[in-house]
């Protein structure tokens, strides 16, 4: 397989996925035999173009060329992106690549706009072409090139979980699609007569734009801070958790700096009675641990947590009950228990879904009023929380 061999070439250490200088070279691996292959196939269709008189095709041949200067703006990308952090950058550079195919997407939209201009002009001013069957037969030929480049990017995209080269994958989709259209429009001319090149060169400026406008969104969406996948989190979590001496883990907060660049801050419930130097230990050899075994950089917040009092035990059993019966999806935490003569206090933090329909308010009211079922001088202080993961 062409793709297996070429990063076996051109990737040393190719398995190791989470060294910095592996990804770098697999994203320049894709840079550049993108810019060959663009570059190749615009050449070869402008020429089409140009002979044929066909706009459908000249604009295919443009499209091709700004993938090839998509494909400079990504290893471009990805080698500013490889540095190491600096005094200006202490969280790495690694946000530049999304930077890259904020780029890229910009360049594709432009190439639709322009391109849909001119194809409108001709379809109120059309004229003939002169498409022979062997200019046919190499613009039909670049959907074998193009097809090959959708798997090889989608494959390096995934391996590295690289958003520039799924969006590069996509784009190749998207330009077999337009592709397609303009074949068949030529064949509609040359068998039938019916001049509709001006409508096909329409439809590829608008598969344009809405490629462009996807590889926008997915690209912007991590600038703007968007969660980390469930499975990412739920792995984080289980790995906390599996360490003895932590009883639970939330308020789990993680910021993307880059693909496989992640600081992450979360509260671990140890036991209140534990001794202080040997709980910091514990928190501080769990971050290393998950250093070493996810990309994140972790700081832990130890939350001493009563496990041994029965009576706080009872009384967080019956809140969390009620709070289950009430909305399975809120969840309880940083239990505290305070007692006087008159008053029975159950203090309390409690994570909700962002935008509920009913407010803070409304739900403390119907909690305290189940939990009445167990005393009459219970009062709830609850502190509501939404969840960043």
């Amino acid at each position: 397989m062409l793709t297996q061999f070429l990063v076996k070439r051109f990737v040393r250490n190719y398995e190791a996925i989470t060294n910095v200088e592996v990804r770098l070279n697999y994203g320049i691996l894709g840079g550049y035999v993108g810019i060959c292959v663009n570059f190749l196939l615009f050449l070869l269709k402008l020429s089409v173009g140009i002979l044929s008189g066909s706009v459908s095709v000249a604009a295919d041949a443009i499209n091709n060329l700004s993938d090839a200067g998509s494909g400079i703006v990504t290893i471009i990308g990805f080698k500013i992106s490889g540095k190491p952090a600096d005094s200006d950058h202490p969280f790495g550079h690694g946000r530049v690549e999304y930077i890259a195919g904020v780029v890229v997407s910009i360049i594709i939209i432009s190439m639709g706009f322009d391109f849909l201009k001119e194809s409108i002009m001709r379809i109120f001013k059309p004229h003939s072409l002169n498409m022979s069957w062997i200019m046919l037969g190499v613009v039909g030929s670049s959907l074998l090139f193009k097809a090959w480049l959708f798997f090889f990017f989608r494959y390096l995209g995934k391996k590295i979980s690289s958003q520039a080269l799924i969006a590069a994958a996509f784009d190749s989709l998207s330009d077999m699609l337009g592709t397609s259209v303009i074949i068949l429009a030529i064949s509609v001319e040359k068998f039938w007569g019916i001049g509709i090149d001006g409508y096909a060169g329409g439809l590829v400026s608008i598969l344009l734009l809405f490629g462009g406008v996807k590889v926008l969104r997915d690209t912007i969406n991590p600038l703007l801070g968007e969660p980390p996948s469930s499975e990412f989190v739920s792995e984080l979590r289980a790995k906390i958790l599996s360490v003895k001496g932590i009883t639970g883990v939330h308020d789990i907060i993680i910021h993307n700096y880059g693909p496989n660049q992640y600081f992450a801050t979360a509260h671990a419930e140890v036991d209140l009675d534990g001794d202080l130097l040997a709980v910091h230990d514990l928190l501080e050899s769990t971050e290393v641990m998950i250093g070493q075994e996810m990309p994140v950089h972790l700081l832990l917040h130890c939350d001493p947590c009563n496990t041994f009092d029965p009576e706080i035990s009872s009384w967080r059993v019956k809140l969390e009950q009620k709070v289950a019966e009430f909305d399975n999806k809120f969840k309880v935490y940083d239990f505290r228990l305070r007692k006087s003569e008159e008053r029975i206090i159950l203090n309390f933090h409690m994570l909700i879904p962002r935008n509920y329909y009913l407010s803070c308010g409304e739900i403390q009211k119907s909690l305290s009023e189940a939990m009445q079922e167990y005393s009459g001088q219970l009062e709830l202080q609850i502190e509501f929380m939404n969840s960043y993961v």
